[in-house]
């Protein structure tokens, strides 16, 4: 089962993917659009279905619902395949900029994340059973519903089935050029809030404690350490105050972005963000803050087995596939950081990702998804990680 093999197949059946795909752009899911998301989730839970999957639907508080389609072999070796069904655009998206395509690429909202990989993978697993293939012991589809949100709701779902599983397999997008993730960093969110004391500007400026004086001071220090080299980005996106200009303003709110090479870098720069913080107490100001890192680093050795594999695959094919690291999220961190092998950017070719111009090459839909199954086939060439028997 060659990637030669699955690409003739995967080939003849584009039109049908493209098909698929129209249908799911076009219902709009982003990650506050409950309806919408269930929409697309049942959908595609019923695809899975015709597959002889069994599907368990798990509500997750304040999101739509998140899918687990699950199948058993008898072969060895669990497989989990991770998507997730929610987009960066809101309700209303896909009636003023919908799906489209112009020969070579289509387009539209969440086309390539990852609506795209989505459907690729549906179509791989399909041509796969086809062929006969039974080689594993388990091959589950997680599709969660707050990705884009940081799967706050969903991480303990992920972190369980990615804990009793030997490979982990992520469909978001492969970067133009198509290159595939083998290394994230980590990935943090936090908000600082100020709290301060009331006054007007002219009468009595001086019993005012501007919050909003408080946290601008912060930025500087904050964004200083900021370290290249050492893979560390502190950036302040928002920094919002004040309810009108003749108050001295007693509330303030800043968010910071954090990213971090490594889990041990991630460590040291919230030591170092802690102690800004203490020297921002003083004078009747009050501070408080929440989040923090909530995706770890990949390391890239998690994924290496399988890169190989895919490379090798990608040769055949004559198709690029370079192996990336990056430092943008996404569910494949939570399964790598719990030594699973991992293998993410296994979707069709998408550029300009979370624009008004994300599209992705229609070629690349049969390609990567011919790849992705046959990296699937050779799993259980490689020694499973665990070796409990299915639930």
């Amino acid at each position: 089962m060659t990637p030669s093999f699955f690409l003739e197949r995967l080939r003849a059946r584009t039109p049908d993917m493209l098909t698929l795909l129209e249908a799911l752009v076009q219902q709009d899911s982003g990650s506050h659009d409950i309806a919408g998301v269930n929409a697309v989730g049942a959908r595609l839970a019923q695809e899975w279905r015709a597959l002889g999957f069994i599907e368990e639907r798990r509500a997750v508080p304040g999101r739509g619902d998140l899918r687990l389609l699950r199948r058993l072999f008898p072969g060895r070796g669990r497989l989990l395949i991770l998507g997730h069904l929610d987009t960066v655009w809101p309700a209303g998206t896909a009636a003023t900029w919908g799906f489209a395509q112009d020969g070579h690429h289509a387009h539209g909202p969440g086309v390539g994340d990852m609506k795209g990989g989505l459907v690729m993978a549906l179509f791989a697993l399909r041509e796969l059973l086809a062929a006969g293939f039974e080689g594993l012991a388990e091959v589950a589809c997680l599709l969660v519903p707050d990705e884009e949100l940081g799967s706050v709701g969903s991480r303990a779902h992920i972190e369980r089935e990615a804990a009793r599983s030997d490979w982990v397999l992520v469909l978001e997008p492969a970067r133009p050029g198509g290159g595939v993730i083998v290394g994230r960093g980590a990935v943090g969110a936090l908000i600082v809030e100020a709290r301060g004391q009331a006054a007007h500007a002219a009468v009595n400026p001086e019993a005012g404690r501007s919050a909003l004086k408080a946290l601008a001071a912060l930025v500087a220090p904050m964004e200083a350490l900021t370290d290249l080299a050492a893979g560390t980005v502190v950036t302040v996106g928002i920094l919002r105050a004040g309810s009108a200009r003749q108050v001295v303003p007693d509330h303030a709110e800043m968010h910071v972005d954090l990213r971090s090479a490594h889990a041990a870098g991630a460590t040291r720069l919230m030591t170092a963000i802690a102690a800004i913080l203490d020297q921002g107490r003083h004078d009747g100001i009050r501070l408080t803050t929440t989040g923090g890192f909530t995706r770890p680093a990949f390391p890239r050795a998690a994924g290496d087995a399988l890169y190989e594999i895919y490379a090798q695959g990608a040769a055949t094919l004559g198709v690029g596939a370079p192996a990336l690291t990056t430092s943008g999220g996404s569910d494949g961190s939570f399964a790598a950081a719990l030594g699973r092998p991992t293998l993410d950017g296994l979707g069709p070719v998408c550029t300009d990702t979370c624009s008004p111009r994300e599209h992705i090459a229609i070629a690349s839909l049969a390609e990567r998804g011919a790849l992705f199954a046959a990296l699937v086939a050779r799993l259980p060439d490689i020694r499973p990680v665990s070796r409990s028997a299915p639930r």
